[in-house]
């Protein structure tokens, strides 16, 4: 996997590997595009590998973008689509000014039914890797038994 320019792959402080800024970055700047496969599916997919493009099309993320960990503060987002052509495109994008050696992040928003528990550290932390819009859900499946992954309930 050739590395992207600006990015470095690390061992993260919020989860397993993560990827951080090797030069400063600014507000509404184009960090990098994404390469990947798209992958068309009617079902939620559970997988943090992949970000959802439009209607069921997502893109499986293959090059060192599938390390942006979880943040419910994030400095990141992940703007895409299917080009008419059937051809799918994925940029990840600054929410802010970001500075080098700073650790990339973005909402992965999962459905209610894939919340996993979060320990992102933010200081607004949801405590779910959720859409903010299903929180309450996923708080409530957890209520009923259910830890870390709330799928099935």
């Amino acid at each position: 996997m050739p590395s992207i320019a600006g990015l470095r792959v690390i061992r993260s402080s919020i989860h397993g590997y993560g990827v951080i800024a090797t030069r400063d970055f600014r507000a509404d700047e184009v960090i990098t595009e994404v390469d990947g496969i798209l992958v068309d599916t009617e079902e939620p997919l559970d997988d943090r590998y992949v970000v959802w493009l439009v209607d069921d099309w997502y893109l499986d993320m293959l090059d060192q973008t599938r390390w942006i960990n979880h943040s419910c503060e994030p400095n990141v987002w992940v703007d895409g689509g299917v080009r008419e052509d059937g051809q799918p495109w994925a940029h990840v994008v600054a929410l802010r000014d970001i500075r080098a050696g700073e650790e990339l992040s973005y909402d992965y928003a999962f459905p209610a039914q894939f919340a996993e528990r979060c320990f992102c550290g933010a200081s607004q932390c949801r405590g779910w890797i959720v859409d903010p819009d299903e929180l309450e859900r996923a708080k409530a499946a957890a209520g009923n038994g259910s830890s870390g992954n709330v799928a099935g309930s």
